[in-house]
């Protein structure tokens, strides 16, 4: 179901000639492509990476502050590759260690102030269903089942799917470098802790073997910087005519286990860069190899990155997998599609009256869309407490196409819609965010307000005034008399809302 304008629409694709770009901010390294459109295939104009090592400077969940800055001097010089690209036209993707970093907002807003763009912090198996996209689009369109794997730096992405579209996504928390980490601390190599590092990873592969073993699939892919390093390795010294094979693999430990420590690892066809996070994948190969009955692997150059580009050029050309992930929600969870009508209507109307003097966006006008759309899907579980219900499935579920703040914002609106408001809910949102997502809730409220009325009877026309922490509502003469519930309801909206100092006056 679309239940607005703001949904999609007729099909405009993004014209040949523009320029999108993309910026992958991973564990290990930093990614950045720009690329001009040609006949709905992106065509890279500029590519750079640079081993930031963000993941290296992640202690007990948090961010050093030398990791932080690293990564915001790298950003600073991607940045002068972007001035020809619109702010709208370039996405910001960061992966596992941002994902877990309890400080991540130190490092996401003055990347934004940076860029001009958000940096969305994607789930696993969004990521995961970013990697395939980026992949497909280099493969042929046959139609034979493919299992595509991509070793960063704190987790391995695992998808079977057909064409263009996925089956099966799997996020697992191993990474070339959080293994060197966890099973070579001090940059020694020994077989003890290799075979650790393996039997590790053997493990968790063990408890999804039986969605991705080699009899579910025909083809295998490996995509990230890690295979593609041990695929030139063994094609440097012999081992391998094509791809990872199993005998090549054995001959690279083999090597790998003759070096003493990661600072003399010293082999043909490796960068210096990669050095100390090689081993790790080596192990990590091998687990995946073993567990999954994998025999031969082709690597592919399609990664993250470059499926962050078609998903935006989707987004652009309105063929949103967001829209559809709401689509199946609703869907799947039984909502109300007239009555998420009537809060969204009322909601955009809500929003074109303050979004001048309030500073929101269309990306504000989209969440509230979704948002109207969503607010009741907890009702699957029980009515009562269900906007508790709505937050915890949005903020929890798999939802393709979303980041995690965008998932938080969801939830955020589904728990404040009605009822108490707990500022704790939003506390960790941060001073510069919490006026907007102030401004957001009580649009909600009013919208979600205003739906008993406009499911019985029109509501009548009224006029909206704005200022920084108010408004004004003037409704005809004698129509709230006629309405007594609705007039008590607003009373208690004003006594929720004069508590986080916004005003609402009712004439």
């Amino acid at each position: 179901m679309t239940t607005s304008d703001s949904g999609p629409s007729a099909e405009t694709p993004v014209p040949d000639g523009s320029l999108l770009a993309a910026i992958d901010l991973g564990s290990n390294s930093f990614h950045l492509i720009v690329a001009r459109v040609e006949h709905g295939e992106i065509r890279p104009v500029e590519a750079l990476a640079e081993k930031v090592q963000l993941g290296a400077g992640l202690e007990n969940h948090r961010l050093s502050e030398e990791a932080i800055t690293r990564g915001l001097e790298c950003l600073a010089r991607f940045g002068q590759l972007l001035g020809s690209v619109e702010p709208e036209r370039l996405r910001i993707v960061a992966t596992h260690t941002l994902r877990v970093a309890h400080n991540r907002r130190d490092f996401t807003r003055p990347a934004r102030a940076l860029l001009g763009t958000p940096v969305d912090v994607v789930y696993g198996r969004e990521e995961a269903r970013l990697v395939y996209l980026g992949v497909a689009h280099t493969l042929a369109d046959d139609a034979q089942s493919r299992l595509v794997i991509d070793i960063g730096g704190g987790s391995t992405e695992l998808i079977v799917g057909e064409r263009f579209e996925p089956r099966e996504l799997e996020s697992l928390q191993m990474g070339c470098v959080s293994y060197s980490r966890e099973f070579f601390p001090d940059d020694a190599i020994t077989p003890e802790r290799y075979r650790a590092a393996c039997n590790h990873a053997r493990l968790e592969l063990s408890h999804i073997r039986h969605r991705y073993h080699s009899g579910l699939w025909v083809d295998c892919v490996g995509s990230s910087g890690t295979l593609q390093a041990i695929e030139g390795i063994l094609s440097t010294y012999g081992w391998s005519s094509g791809g990872i094979d199993r005998a090549g693999l054995e001959q690279l430990e083999q090597k790998l286990l003759k070096f003493k420590r990661f600072d003399t690892l010293k082999l043909r066809g490796l960068s210096p860069q990669r050095r100390n996070v090689i081993v790790a994948g080596v192990a990590i190969t091998r687990a995946l190899f073993d567990v999954l009955g994998i025999q031969h692997m082709r690597t592919s150059k399609g990664a993250l990155r470059e499926g962050v580009i078609y998903d935006l050029m989707g987004r652009l050309s309105h063929e949103d997998v967001r829209e559809r992930t709401i689509n199946a929600l609703m869907q799947r969870y039984a909502v109300d599609a007239a009555g998420a009508a009537i809060v969204e209507k009322r909601a955009h109307m809500l929003f074109d009256a303050t979004r001048k003097k309030w500073e929101l966006g269309k990306g504000d006008r989209e969440l509230l869309h979704r948002a109207s759309c969503t607010l009741e899907v907890g009702m699957a579980i029980s009515h009562k407490h269900y906007n508790r219900h709505s937050a915890y499935l949005l903020q929890n579920a798999d939802l393709p196409g979303f980041s995690q703040e965008e998932q938080e914002q969801l939830a955020l609106l589904a728990r404040t819609h009605r009822g108490k408001l707990d500022p704790s809910l939003w506390a960790d949102s941060g001073e510069s965010e919490e006026p907007r997502l102030l401004r957001l809730i009580t649009l909600m409220r009013l919208a979600f307000l205003f739906k008993h009325v406009e499911q019985l009877e029109q509501l009548p026309e009224f006029s909206i005034e704005t200022g920084k922490r108010s408004l004004k509502l003037t409704f005809p003469e004698g129509w709230l008399a006629q309405h007594p519930l609705t007039a008590w309801e607003i009373e208690q909206e004003q006594l929720v809302l004069e508590k986080l100092g916004m005003k609402l006056r009712i004439l």
